[in-house]
């Protein structure tokens, strides 16, 4: 290949409309070569051979590369350390710009930045837009231009800058540049699932589109369980196979509770960027002088549905058996795991991630360090969730748990592995010492 190229390199962003960074490749001159690796650094530490989230994406890297080569043009797929990948290809292409979207996590960060030096090294400029939230870094800070930590003044500014700057709602229509798309039907055909060592999930994925009729009632039903009240759209939010600009701007014409949803996304994925010691410590430092019990056998009947609690119990075997957990639940789960287990959250925020399919660092970084007191507006350490009223609260009549601990109300069924009244009092006693020192 003599002719110059820019390379359009997709990551959380698996979409051809309404993609930031796209439309400005497909815009700068050059033909684009669409390119996903299969990053080996991540996929590696798997220990599901059969992970649904690898399933999902290869099913959607599938899906664009016949978009693609319809087009006359495909996906190229590449699975390794995206450091050797690059440098493969910029033997085997001649790249004149890499175009992406931007990603804020710390690995993400830190990739990005070798890659980028590499490039450096060729001459070759990498250009990275915002595209999976609405503000991202210092678009949303304080008038002393530090970030914000607690989310209701977040909030109010995030919707006060929004309606300043309504445009950037507006979406990328990159589809009267399609033709911008390198045309080269000879690319090699995508790697199967085999040949980087996953096998197919049976686990099913939410579609892409929910009813107007479900976002326009979200704050009604959202804290029910056992309905159909929330959107489970959040895989699809994670690896970009859905505009987030479309949807909120969706929200802000059905429903305040649902809009703020998604500004929670943003302010946890800011707080990740300001902040990336939370990844392995707690926001608020004195929170790790916290002596956690750490009870392995208490640990593994929470992750099994076993405590005798029964909304506890059917949160864990639905996220066991579906990869999903309902948003209460997830509240009341990690609640319990942290207060009445005094289990360090780091352990419950591990395993939800190995579980869930719409697993997001910075959403379920900050939902666990909530639970557990230490975060950002963080439930106070008093406040102790008492899930035998959040279960009368929130499914008095069982039929979630029904639907999911199919021996409630036998003899099969476990007595609650701790006392409420006892635990709550454990939990203030071991969090009152750790904060007093």
């Amino acid at each position: 290949m003599e002719q110059e190229i820019a390379v359009f390199w997709f990551r959380r962003d698996l979409r051809l409309h309404d993609n930031a960074g796209l439309l400005h490749a497909l815009k700068s001159g050059l033909p684009v070569l669409p390119l996903f690796i299969l990053d080996a650094d991540i996929l590696d530490s798997l220990t599901d051979r059969s992970d649904a989230r690898v399933s999902f994406i290869h099913q959607e890297l599938t899906r664009m590369d016949k978009q693609l080569r319809d087009l006359g043009s495909g996906m190229l797929v590449k699975y390794g350390r995206p450091i050797d990948v690059w440098r493969q290809l910029l033997q085997a292409f001649p790249v004149k710009a890499v175009f992406t979207n931007s990603d804020y996590e710390p690995y993400a960060l830190e990739r990005d930045r070798s890659v980028s030096e590499l490039l450096r090294e060729s001459g070759i400029p990498f250009a990275g837009f915002k595209d999976h939230v609405i503000f991202e870094k210092n678009e949303v800070i304080k008038d002393d231009g530090s970030p914000y930590t607690v989310f209701t003044p977040y909030s109010r500014k995030w919707s006060a800058i929004l309606h300043a700057t309504p445009h950037a709602l507006q979406p990328f229509d990159s589809a009267p540049y399609f033709q911008g798309f390198i045309q080269q039907p000879d690319l090699p055909a995508l790697p199967t699932l085999a040949d980087i060592g996953f096998w197919a999930s049976g686990l099913s994925i939410p579609p892409k589109s929910v009813s107007q009729g479900l976002i326009k009632n979200y704050d009604k039903t959202r804290d029910f369980p056992a309905i159909e009240g929330t959107s489970r759209l959040g895989i699809h939010f994670r690896f970009g196979t859905i505009s987030i600009r479309e949807k909120a701007q969706r929200a802000l014409e059905l429903n305040q509770v649902y809009v703020n949803e998604l500004i929670w996304r943003d302010f946890y994925a800011q707080i990740l960027y300001h902040f990336p010691q939370v990844v392995t410590r707690a926001f608020r430092p004195e929170y790790d002088r916290i002596q956690w019990r750490n009870d392995e056998e208490e640990f593994r009947r929470w992750c099994e549905g076993r405590t005798g609690y029964p909304i506890v119990d059917a949160g864990m075997r639905e996220l066991n058996e579906t990869g999903y957990m309902h948003n209460r639940v997830r509240m009341i789960t990690a609640s319990f795991l942290t207060k009445h287990l005094l289990i360090d959250w780091r352990w419950g925020e591990a395993y939800f991630a190995s579980k869930l399919l719409d697993f997001d660092l910075a959403s379920n970084n900050g939902g666990w360090q909530w639970a557990a007191g230490c975060g950002t507006d963080a439930a106070p350490y008093f406040r102790v969730f008492n899930p035998t009223a959040q279960q009368q609260k929130f499914d008095k009549d069982f039929l979630y748990v029904r639907q999911w601990v199919q021996e409630w109300g036998s003899a099969a069924y476990p007595a609650p592995m701790v006392d409420h009244q006892m635990a709550r009092a454990r939990c203030l006693e071991t969090y009152k010492a750790a904060l007093s020192r």
